[in-house]
């Protein structure tokens, strides 16, 4: 979810979740597939099992939930593997488009494409489907039974101020198995549309919740979310939070999508746990340019508008170079 006037999560502060964690890269495979030892249900060396809380830092990016009526059209050059346990990765270093305010036909050249669960993928296209997985966007707030979304000592709904998203509550085995059973049933739609991977947004809420969810909570409940999106033969994004980028291999995550990772100098971080398989999103000139100088050719890098608009939008923006 694009930055709006605030700084995103992952830098120094909360960098020291893990400070004591030593990088290890993850070696996958080309665009070919990926092993999942998922069962059927979402760098660094040997990460503790017990993190400590992490202090907020900077905020995550939401995403706007365009309506789409188009009917879903699987993806027709990239083939899913039908072997047991795989699931197709998207190409290294390719060109990507961020489609998630709303979809539109890709520009020429582009080969990766994420959009809303709500629209359908792109024809022939490596397509990944947006959930904002640990919070409540605002027009799906009354949907959630009350007690799943995260409150205070006062029994107050702990709210994302940046975007009026209600935290929800994975605080416990249990409400992480509810959360996720809803969460899930998107992931189901997202693999019968015929997308290829799933990218859960908001992994660092914890971030953001006054010290009542820990990054244990968070990683429990992503895996919960990877082992399902496998199932399906859906690879899974890891989605911003680089202190979590070194348990990628305990949580299952197959890639990165990193927003503005080269304006906070953490896109060497993503690159080394996922072998290069990063999508970089900046939304300024200055960051397309710190990302390309140092990445260019090595990783997928766009620039976006904050509000990720449509063309013929006065806000719209997409550059490469």
């Amino acid at each position: 979810m694009p930055v709006k006037g605030v700084s995103r999560v992952g830098g120094l502060g909360t960098a020291a979740v893990l400070s004591g964690a030593v990088a290890t890269a993850a070696v996958l495979t080309s665009c070919g597939t990926s092993n999942s030892s998922a069962p059927e249900q979402p760098s660094r060396a040997a990460p503790s099992e017990s993190l400590s809380r992490a202090a907020p830092s900077r905020s995550s990016t939401p995403s706007k939930s365009p309506a789409s009526s188009r009917r879903p059209t699987p993806s027709a050059s990239v083939s899913r593997s039908t072997a047991p346990g795989t699931v197709q990765l998207p190409p290294l270093h390719a060109d990507f488009d961020y489609q998630i305010g709303g979809a539109y036909p890709p520009p020429t050249g582009v080969r990766i494409v994420s959009r809303d669960r709500t629209a359908a993928p792109a024809p022939g296209l490596y397509n990944i489907c947006y959930v904002n997985a640990f919070q409540a966007q605002p027009d799906e707030r009354a949907s959630w039974p009350a007690d799943l979304l995260l409150r205070d000592a006062d029994g107050e709904v702990v709210v994302d101020e940046d975007w009026g998203e209600a935290l929800l509550d994975i605080g416990t085995a249990a409400k992480r198995a509810r959360v996720a059973a809803r969460v899930n049933r998107w992931i189901d739609g997202c693999a019968t549309k015929g997308f290829d991977a799933v990218e859960p947004d908001n992994y660092d809420s914890y971030t953001r919740s006054d010290n009542l969810l820990t990054a244990n909570d968070a990683t429990a409940f992503i895996t919960l979310l990877s082992r399902h999106a496998h199932a399906r033969r859906l690879a899974i994004a890891q989605k911003n939070t680089v202190e979590l980028a070194g348990l990628r291999k305990r949580t299952g995550l197959d890639f990165a999508i990193a927003e503005e990772c080269a304006e906070y100098d953490e896109c060497g971080e993503y690159a080394q746990a996922f072998a290069d398989r990063v999508i970089v999103i900046e939304y300024s000139d200055s960051g397309l340019r710190k990302a390309r100088s140092g990445f260019a050719g090595r990783l997928s890098i766009v620039r976006r508008d904050v509000d990720v608009s449509t063309p013929g939008s006065s806000d719209y923006v997409r550059k490469v170079r």
